[in-house]
């Protein structure tokens, strides 16, 4: 026999004279394997466990032993398991079930157990059961299930693709979004959505993004299943395994449809009559100022035609606002037919019209334009079994002739207006240019201005504003008047309009701001503070000199017992904001030292709704000629309630000029205007009568 025989067989028979101890090898094996395993009696007792077992339950084997560790578990719990265990023993059937567990003092598990009965050679019952933590599984499973949940409901459209773009799952909303099912998306490109609207660069670029940040969103305008484009907000991000490599995108779109919609009837709103439909005083100045720069550029002239309707408020008190507005829709159209393509006709309120005649290369040849307008408002409008007859009265102003700015120009052709009127109507008239009589007076007016602020001939009064629905004084309006000297006390109407545009208004709206923080410590110590703010009109030539934050720091250094936020600037709508960019760096500049900023008279000017967006101004004044009207001209409760609305959806304050009566307040506190100011609540007045008057007002009982 050779040695490795002799190898092999040793073993063999070394087995044979030393058998293996069976029961140490099933013990070992009992008590090493990772699940826990009990075995009970008839009458539920534990009567051997293994040390999972133990370690499972957090206790001894003798601790565990001849106990049924009811007192471990709750009531309920304990029912359950003898149930099972019951039926395990009568039945002789092997039952698995899942279970949870909550012994005392221990975290909740959940687990699944395999449970048995054999019978031993005496003819006893006994239990062996094998238990199986799932809680970790569960929790992974809870938590798949609630991810696919998330993605089945969630609202927006979630998509699914593979590193190299091929869809691999959609949401329900997103094929309710796009129409297209499931099954018609998978293995499919996104690319099948494209709308046509976007040129190739768009989408290079947004993979550009994509690839170097792994993240994109922005808009995007997509086609559903029936054709029909639509826009949607979208975020591509993208999902990298742990080596840096990508998995696959998850992109989430939301529909924006009714948002846009929404937008757009805002923009409506903004920028066009509601009743004609023709663009309003925002879209005309918008569009004056594109033709001024085109006529700079191309050297080109430019008309603007300011119409008013002669006998339109015979029409309207013999036969009601309805028959007027009627004639108002009829004559619109009329006009815009009258006009060449490229031109503009708006409404600018009541039965007044501005034209823009653009791209004139002769004075002369605006001429045939105007009589079409004279023509057009003439002729005869049947209104139902009425005939109405009408004419108008237009004056014009040329550009680069008349070299204004465009609030200038509007208010030349208005005038030139009114001398077609005073001159019999039915006609145009041209505004003369060659005013020397007019620039003599403003430069006398613009001297004696000179001379008052030099020796101290201005003084300011405050008028209240408040909150009608809390009662709340929530600050004053300073308001420059002229002490003159021979003329008495002259109301701003009366001296700031000549100053427009002149580097004393700069000058004069300092002496107001360094007044009114003046005036607002001598307040304080009295014991009266103002919980808002002390309204300033400042003018456009002042907000936009390059100092003026500068300036306004000083001036503010100056008075260091007055906070900030005590001072309010207010910027007029009309004024001409010729870099909104650089206008609304400084406001913000001016807001970063703590003051606040007012969009006054807002719906009189020329400004379009850019003004709302870029301007950080939290508060917007309703301009009082609409206030004062609105109970009686529907025309200017439409505009009320349009800046209302504009000023809410722009998430601003809102407060209204000119409330001369209980009436007026009643109406802008149904309307949603809480904040007030005007006759009917306090005139202008000194400021040392304001203390008193904060101390005795109180609102009508009726608001």
């Amino acid at each position: 026999m050779t040695s490795k025989q002799n190898k092999d067989t040793t073993p063999l028979s070394s087995l044979e004279d030393n058998p293996p101890d069976i029961e140490m090898y099933l013990h070992a094996i009992f008590n090493n394997t990772g699940y826990p395993i009990f075995v009970k009696d008839e009458e539920f007792k534990l009567i051997l466990v293994n040390d999972a077992c133990c370690s499972f339950f957090g206790l001894s084997r003798n601790q565990i032993i001849g106990s049924t560790l009811a007192e471990s578990f709750p009531p309920s719990e304990m029912e359950g398991f003898f149930a099972i265990d019951r039926q395990v023993l009568d039945t002789g059937k092997e039952v698995i079930c899942e279970e949870t567990l909550s012994p005392s003092g221990l975290q909740s598990k959940r687990v699944l157990t395999r449970k048995n009965r054999f019978e031993d050679p005496n003819g006893n019952y006994f239990l062996v059961g094998v238990i199986h933590d799932i809680t970790e599984s569960k929790q992974i499973e809870e938590k798949l299930k609630r991810a696919a949940s998330v993605f089945t409901h969630a609202h927006e459209g979630i998509m699914i693709t593979d590193a190299n773009g091929t869809i691999t799952e959609v949401n329900t909303t997103f094929s309710r979004i796009t129409g297209y099912t499931s099954e018609e998306m998978l293995g499919k490109n996104p690319s099948i959505l494209q709308s046509g609207r976007h040129p190739s660069e768009f989408y290079a670029e947004m993979w550009t993004t994509l690839l170097a940040q792994d993240h994109w969103d922005g808009e995007i305008w997509n086609r559903r299943k029936n054709g029909e484009i639509y826009p949607e907000t979208l975020t591509i991000s993208a999902v990298k395994t742990t080596d840096g490599l990508v998995q696959h995108y998850v992109s989430l779109c939301t529909d924006i449809t009714a948002i846009k919609q929404h937008q757009n009837q805002l923009e409506h709103i903004a920028h066009y009559d509601l009743l004609t439909s023709l663009p309003n005083r925002v879209l005309l100045a918008d569009r004056l100022s594109q033709s001024m720069l085109q006529c700079r550029r191309h050297k080109q002239s430019l008309a603007v035609v300011f119409l008013d309707l002669d006998g339109f408020k015979h029409v309207n008190d013999a036969y009601g606002h309805d028959v007027g507005d009627e004639l108002l829709i009829a004559l619109s159209l009329r006009m815009k037919e009258a006009l060449r393509e490229g031109d503009t006709l708006a409404r600018i309120g009541g039965d007044e019209f501005v034209a823009i005649l653009a791209e004139l290369t002769t004075s002369e040849n605006f001429e045939p334009v105007l009589k079409r307008l004279l023509l057009a408002a003439s002729e005869p409008v049947i209104v139902g079994n009425v005939v109405l007859n009408v004419s108008a009265s237009i004056g014009v102003t040329l550009y680069p002739q008349d070299s204004v700015d465009a609030d200038l120009l509007m208010r030349h052709a208005d005038q030139a207006m009114y001398v077609a009127k005073e001159s019999g109507k039915n006609r145009y008239h041209l505004f003369d240019t060659a005013q020397d009589d007019a620039v003599k007076v403003q430069q006398e007016s613009l001297e004696a201005i000179r001379i008052a602020l030099d020796n101290h001939q201005f003084v300011l009064h405050y008028q209240p504003k408040v909150n009608m629905k809390t009662a709340a004084v929530i600050g004053v309006e300073a308001l420059i008047r002229w002490q003159h000297p021979k003329r008495g006390l002259l109301n701003p109407i009366d001296f700031l309009p000549v100053m427009e545009n002149n580097p004393m208004s700069a000058e004069m709206g300092e002496w107001v701001i360094n007044t009114v923080l003046t005036q607002i410590s001598q307040w304080q110590k009295m014991g009266l503070n103002l919980p808002v703010s002390t309204s300033v009109n400042i003018a456009a030539v002042q907000l936009q000199q390059p100092d003026f934050t500068q300036r306004l720091a000083t001036l503010l250094a100056a008075h260091p017992d007055v906070e900030p936020r005590y001072l309010e600037l207010e910027v007029l709508e009309t004024s001409a904001l010729d870099d909104i960019n650089n206008v609304s760096k400084i406001m913000n500049d001016c807001i970063a030292l703590g003051v606040n900023f007012a969009l006054d008279d807002f719906g009189t000017g020329y400004s379009s709704l850019t003004y709302l967006r870029r301007l950080p101004a939290h508060l917007i004044k309703i301009d009082q000629s609409f206030v004062r009207d609105m109970l009686n001209d529907m025309d200017d409760l439409a505009i009320v309630e349009g800046v209302i609305a504009l000023a809410k959806s722009f998430k601003r304050e809102v407060i209204a000029e000119g409330v001369e009566t209980i009436e007026h307040g009643a109406a802008l506190l149904k309307l949603g205007c809480d904040l007030a100011q005007g006759y009917g609540i306090a005139k202008p007045m000194p400021a040392s009568d304001i203390p008193q008057w904060v101390a005795d007002w109180k609102p009508d009982t009726s608001w």
